[in-house]
């Protein structure tokens, strides 16, 4: 049965259900707000929005990191329907100046920098009248529709609010005009605009309603068997949908209370785990492999662990069973999915098979269709055969925000999101993905998926992690080139690797060239960018 329900529904629900339970923490700060305080917060944040002119519908940009003005943000415009457009924490001039133009955004709430980056000094660089500007009334003729920016701080900036004077315009709005505005909602309706992270390129503005994530992350919690008795850790960044959909509205769905940190930091996880008795813990895999290969870690405890997500790219069969072993998470799942999907298809059960929760993706979500297909006719393919995993249902997205043809070549014309991943389907239901159809390796006619021999090369007793990636060769086409980043304190070499293959995976998926390295290209909510890793690998190549 599929829930019926706006996002600032579920935060009046949940505070009526549990309103001394905590609904968020964040350690670093020592705040600690209840359901209810969590409810009064967001109406009063709702009411400023409201109070400062800003209409439903309307489009509001959020860019920083896991701050509480952004997770307040969230669910006050969950409240009052504008639509939060969420601003990947790395972008630097061009790409805000892209989203801003291209979201339609009158609105822009920021945090001081990130990194090293001022974000000051970015939006100035965007929008140079600024500084000359009436605070809520910018004229910017690159930026038609773009009134006002918001800083989350009292530190003061010429033409841009304070927090505190943003937060005074609520008193311009009534309670009563409130609760009609969140009676008006329809869950229907467009809440998130989230960009897709570019590992294939330009960001396109994935528009997600009430009804694609509320559903989505009521599914999630179910699965993770979350109940207010929860506490879950999200490291995970909120502008990704694993931070606001698997994160935030998983746990605000279940009553559970979210332990927030601003930014990753290993050792910040591992210390509010253990301070916090966290009972969850959402990471990607890179995350994890930080947590386990810390030197601390067994300084720290975890005991407390019972479940949590593994996603955001493919979870290394080795990790997943540390985190359940090591950690003691023995319930985690893993989550895979697409932003365009709400974001998640399918999730692996608490109780499957630890087989089945290392070796696949799961199934499908309640309510959610799946079938794999050939790529070049369409056609559905039978059970053990690799192809395009499509889906369908309430989880598609609305389209791609004024890019109708981007949205057409996505959802064909009978609703069939085209993921663009290649899945196999087991006879039991159980969906494996084996790589990206542009990650495909064509090596001499034969097809090679980059995740199988991953997973090969990961049981390696001196690897930390490893990616593959394909480099073009005259004679077979394409050859392989492993990326690898040893175990800290270990030295391994070329052939040392290639021994270890011989003999126990096919000849052809063996790794022609192999380089060490201490990272990865990454995106900021921690995919790895395979597309950079292959132009790094071509400059690398011999000169043919």
């Amino acid at each position: 049965m599929l829930k019926q329900q706006t996002v600032g529904a579920v935060v009046r629900e949940m505070a009526k259900k549990y309103p001394d339970t905590e609904a968020y923490v964040y350690p670093e700060h020592q705040i600690r707000k209840t359901y209810q305080e969590f409810d009064e917060e967001t109406d009063q944040l709702a009411k400023a929005f409201m109070g400062m002119g800003i209409a439903k519908g309307e489009h509001v940009a959020i860019w920083s990191d896991n701050k509480r003005e952004w997770l307040l943000s969230q669910y006050a415009t969950g409240k009052m329907g504008a639509v939060l457009v969420t601003v990947n924490t790395n972008y630097q001039e061009k790409e805000l100046e892209y989203l801003l133009n291209q979201s339609d955004a009158t609105t822009l709430i920021l945090g001081e920098e990130f990194k090293g980056s001022s974000y000051i000094d970015i939006i100035n660089a965007v929008c140079p009248n600024l500084k000359t500007s009436e605070k809520g009334n910018i004229q910017f003729e690159n930026l038609p529709y773009f009134k006002r920016v918001i800083v989350m701080s009292e530190n003061t900036y010429p033409g841009i609010y304070t927090w505190s004077e943003f937060l005074a315009h609520a008193s311009k709005t009534s309670d009563a005009e409130l609760e009609e505005q969140l009676s008006s909602l329809n869950v229907d309706d467009v809440i998130n605009i989230q960009y897709t992270s570019g590992t294939t390129g330009f960001p396109k503005g994935v528009m997600l309603t009430h009804m694609n994530i509320v559903n989505n992350a009521q599914n999630i919690g179910d699965y993770m068997k979350l109940t207010p008795d929860d506490r879950l850790c999200i490291p995970v960044p909120f502008f990704h949908c694993f931070g606001c959909v698997l994160g935030t509205l998983a746990a605000v769905t279940h009553g559970s209370t979210m332990v927030l940190l601003e930014q990753f930091d290993a050792q910040k996880v591992l210390q509010a785990v253990q301070d916090e008795k966290c009972t969850a813990l959402h990471g990607v895999p890179t995350m994890f492999i930080a947590e386990l290969n810390h030197p601390d870690y067994k300084n720290y405890d975890t005991s407390t662990l019972r479940t949590g997500i593994m996603a955001g790219s493919p979870c290394p069969i080795e990790v997943m069973k540390k985190v359940i072993n090591d950690m003691g998470a023995s319930e985690i799942t893993i989550c895979y999915g697409l932003t365009e999907a709400s974001p998640v298809i399918t999730q692996t059960q608490s109780d499957d098979a630890i087989e089945k929760r290392v070796a696949t993706v799961g199934k499908p979500h309640p309510n959610v269709e799946v079938k794999i297909i050939d790529p070049e006719t369409n056609e559905e393919l039978p059970v053990g055969t690799p192809g395009e995993l499509c889906t369908r249902g309430y989880l598609v997205m609305k389209g791609y925000y004024n890019n109708e043809e981007a949205t057409h070549a996505a959802i064909d014309s009978e609703g069939w999101l085209h993921t663009g991943d290649i899945a196999i389907l087991d006879d039991e239901g159980y969906i494996a993905i084996t790589g990206r159809i542009k990650d495909m390796v064509i090596r001499g006619g034969e097809n090679v998926y980059p995740r199988e021999l991953e997973e090969f090369l990961y049981q390696h007793p001196s690897i930390q992690d490893v990616q593959v990636v394909g480099v073009p060769d005259p004679k077979y086409g394409e050859e392989l080139m492993a990326w690898i980043i040893p175990k800290e304190g270990v030295t391994i070499s070329a052939d040392e690797i290639r021994a270890y293959c011989k003999g126990k995976i096919s000849h052809h998926k063996i790794p022609r060239y192999i380089e060490f390295t201490e990272s990865y290209p990454m995106t900021a909510s921690g995919k790895i960018q395979k597309y950079v890793l292959r132009e790094m690998s071509k400059e690398k190549m011999p000169a043919i």
